[in-house]
């Protein structure tokens, strides 16, 4: 689900398609799919139709651009650009011919309504277009770049059903097809193509921003290396130290190339060929060389006071080097430059370290008193009632395992006796669901839960898989559950029956 972006149903169907399995489905579709599937078709016609306005359109100031940026005719067929004309709703007007309405045209981002006369608008307008396709080759949004100096430079797709920039990457759907064990991240659209253009398939770019978590933990389920080509600009190095932290945390390799002669891919491979810019990425720079040299900048190590700032700003990076073999060839490197003892080094290492591990054990405390004051957000009565709330995670898996029993069982455990909220409606669902089909699956639940939900019920089934539930433990459970009925628990009165209130008073009298 995290992987793909998708929704829990859509998950079942995209694995058991993978595996030529059928899916039942369910008798009434649910309308957050629909509304999705609708969004999927309104891209791809979006797409068909700047591609054509691209080839076959009056306007061929786009064709023009990518033939100046050298991109040949199967490449431009390859990604499927085109181009946006300067037209106020040409792109609506088909789109409605084609059947859609106005709520799913917004909703796809590509159209929006004026404030000003109500009417609706084509968002992306004169302008060179990059549609983003996802793994399983869908379109789920576009990029678009002015052939002006107008603002903004580039405009993307803004969150849709479909679509979220932080967890995709342009180019995927080529680059987890790439027999390389290596993928090459690189800053813009243009220069993807380029370099796919020039035989690396192993290419991708973010969509707009820097990297994000979810795409460098994307990534890790497809190769072990990413070599960073970014611009050389000071933006670019800024990019560059922010996707180095994302990928050591999922356990990528990184490593650098350095531009020389060019400021970014597309202009290198121009200038000097595909041959040179490959002998470019096998001689790149491993990501801990490259933050050291950064530590450099700007000093001057013939000084004291320079050396100095050196050490300490290397000292930072050394640090976080895992590996104490690895940790000590840097050393050994660093000290040469400053020609120190490498024992003075690793004792200012060593305290760097120590308040590293300071500063995130005073983060892990405050976490864990904050996860004991924040309530948990999908079943926020269970940190209250855990006993009563295990009772009820133990029927429902009950449930699950006997849905052939499920009028009995829910005779004996009326969902009445159900304390929290959250595994009431479960419970409640999950009778419905078994008396109104033959044959049962979680994947029916997605309808009426959140894909955050519907996770939680799956962790239920899948915690108590091997514990042994039989009569006697279900009858435990519903003892539990009529207990907790059958004692006030209400301090200030509330829901408690007169009865109820005279006898916790006489108890409170009796006991002064």
């Amino acid at each position: 689900m995290k992987i793909e972006n998708l929704d829990f149903r859509e998950a079942i169907n995209f694995l058991a398609a993978r595996a030529g399995l059928t899916v039942p489905e369910d008798r009434k579709n649910s309308e957050y799919a629909q509304r999705k599937t609708r969004i999927y078709e309104i891209n791809r016609l979006a797409a068909n139709f700047f591609y054509k306005n691209l080839l076959k359109g009056t306007d061929k100031r786009g064709l023009q651009y990518f033939a100046q940026r050298k991109l040949s005719p199967q490449t431009v067929k390859k990604y499927g650009l085109g181009f946006a004309p300067d037209s106020y709703n040409t792109l609506y007007n088909n789109l409605k011919e084609n059947g859609y309405k106005d709520d799913e045209i917004i909703d796809s981002w590509l159209c929006s309504r004026s404030e000003k006369n109500g009417k609706i608008y084509d968002i992306f307008r004169n302008r060179v277009m990059f549609p983003i396709i996802d793994l399983r080759g869908n379109v789920i949004g576009f990029g678009g770049r002015v052939l002006d100096d107008s603002k903004p430079k580039y405009l993307n797709t803004s969150k849709t059903p479909v679509f979220d920039k932080g967890n995709n990457l342009f180019s995927m759907n080529f680059a987890k097809n790439s027999p390389e064990k290596r993928i090459i991240l690189a800053e813009g659209y243009m220069d993807v193509i380029s370099i796919n253009q020039a035989g690396f398939e192993n290419v991708v770019a973010t969509l707009g921003t820097a990297i994000t978590a979810e795409q460098a933990r994307l990534l890790s389920h497809y190769v072990n290396e990413v070599i960073i080509a970014y611009d050389s600009d000071a933006a670019g190095q800024t990019a560059t130290q922010k996707a180095i932290n994302h990928f050591s945390n999922v356990g990528i390799n990184t490593r650098i190339i350095r531009l020389e002669g060019a400021k970014d891919p597309d202009e290198y491979i121009k200038k000097f060929g595909a041959a040179k810019f490959r002998m470019l990425l096998d001689s790149s720079s491993d990501a801990n060389n490259f933050m050291l040299n950064k530590c450099e900048l700007g000093l001057d190590l013939s000084t004291q006071q320079g050396q100095v700032e050196f050490l300490n700003r290397a000292s930072k990076v050394l640090a976080k080097i895992e590996s104490p073999l690895e940790r000590e060839v840097y050393i050994s490197r660093t000290v040469k430059k400053c020609d120190i003892s490498a024992d003075v080094l690793k004792s200012h290492i060593e305290n760097e370290i120590k308040k590293s591990q300071r500063l995130e054990k005073k983060l892990e405390w405050k976490n864990i008193k904050s996860a004991s004051v924040i309530p948990d957000a999908v079943n926020p009565m269970a940190a209250k009632l855990p006993k009563e709330c295990k009772a009820e995670e133990t029927i429902i898996c009950w449930l699950m395992k006997h849905p052939e029993n499920c009028l009995e069982i829910s005779q004996k455990a009326p969902a009445h006796l159900f304390v929290t909220d959250f595994n009431k409606r479960i419970y409640e669902c999950l009778i419905r669901k078994m008396t109104e089909y033959n044959s049962f699956t979680i994947s029916m639940l997605s309808e009426e839960f959140s894909t955050e939900e519907v996770g939680r019920i799956t962790g239920i089934e899948a915690k108590k898989r091997d514990v042994d539930i039989n009569e006697n433990v279900f009858a435990d459970c519903i003892d539990i559950l009529q207990n907790y009925h059958n004692t006030p628990h209400a301090v200030n009165g509330e829901n408690l029956s007169d009865n109820d209130l005279i006898a916790l008073f006489e108890n409170k009298r009796k006991r002064k």
